[in-house]
């Protein structure tokens, strides 16, 4: 949880980011967290009521600042992604939380904030076909499965083969690579994939979830991309929003570096490069 706060204070004192550009969230009201979530679950997270057995699955032991965080988060993404429409790119220094699934959480997901969002901007009609780009090490299973159906959202997910979740439901477009997956051959495969995507797919808006747990010195992801390589990845998805005027909300997702600090740093990575993109449109 400390990466949240180090990711802050890292971005602030490197200049990436200013005060300014800083909104914080209210609580997603129960509307949106019910526009996929059923009302029993979200409920239960808010009031504590909680099985153990859902309290295990989700991977995380509920606490009160645990609800009051996890619906900070969702709204923080939908904000995210109504900026992103007004700026052209905007981030929620959270979120990413692609594992929770409309009655339960797991893998350290309460709400699915991505899930939400788009719901929140279609409903609205703010938007009408998103894609989502899932970098995240782990495969999008709760967000698979809850956009299954609908052909307005691209699910996309390029992830560990033999990592979490070991039951993966189908996204629109899915790639599973082989423990131990180099730089080189990552961002061969990515742009291949970004390439066919576009190819079929023109969206209002992307969320894309980088997870930096695809880097080799990652506790659980098993990959073996360096930072250049995480870079690389970055630059690549980012720019290709930018070029097609696509806009564009950053998640953090998951990653779990040696250290909080060295988390935070690596997560900055995607800031980074957003700025470097997008500065001279800013300017």
């Amino acid at each position: 949880m400390k990466k949240f706060v180090f990711l802050h204070k890292h971005l602030l004192k490197r200049g990436i980011i200013t005060e300014s550009q800083v909104i914080e969230p209210s609580l997603a009201d129960f509307a949106s967290l019910c526009s996929v979530h059923t009302l029993r679950y979200a409920s239960a997270v808010w009031n504590g009521t909680l099985t153990r057995k859902e309290e295990r699955r989700m991977g995380l032991p509920w606490s009160k600042s645990l609800a009051i965080r996890s619906r900070l988060a969702v709204q923080g993404t939908i904000n995210a992604g109504l900026m992103a429409l007004q700026d052209g790119v905007s981030g929620n220094l959270a979120g990413g939380t692609h594992h929770a699934m409309p009655d339960l959480g797991e893998g350290f997901c309460v709400y699915n904030d991505v899930a939400v969002a788009i719901k929140v901007l279609t409903q609205a009609m703010w938007v009408k076909k998103v894609l989502v780009i899932d970098c995240d090490v782990h495969q999008g299973n709760g967000t698979a499965e809850i956009f299954k159906d609908d052909e307005n959202v691209y699910t996309f997910s390029i992830h560990g083969e033999k990592n979490y979740p070991f039951k993966k439901p189908p996204s629109t477009y899915d790639i599973g690579l082989p423990d131990r997956t180099e730089d080189r051959y990552y961002m061969n495969t990515l742009t291949d994939a970004l390439n066919s995507i576009y190819s079929v797919f023109t969206p209002d808006l992307i969320f894309y979830l980088a997870g930096i747990d695809p880097l080799k010195t990652d506790h659980f992801g098993r990959l073996s991309l360096t930072k250049r390589g995480l870079r690389e990845r970055d630059q690549l998805v980012i720019s290709s929003a930018a070029d097609r005027d696509i806009p564009v909300t950053l998640l953090l997702s998951g990653g779990y570096s040696p250290s909080v600090q060295e988390t935070a740093e690596n997560h900055a990575i995607l800031y980074e490069s957003a700025a470097e993109i997008y500065s001279s449109r800013f300017n």
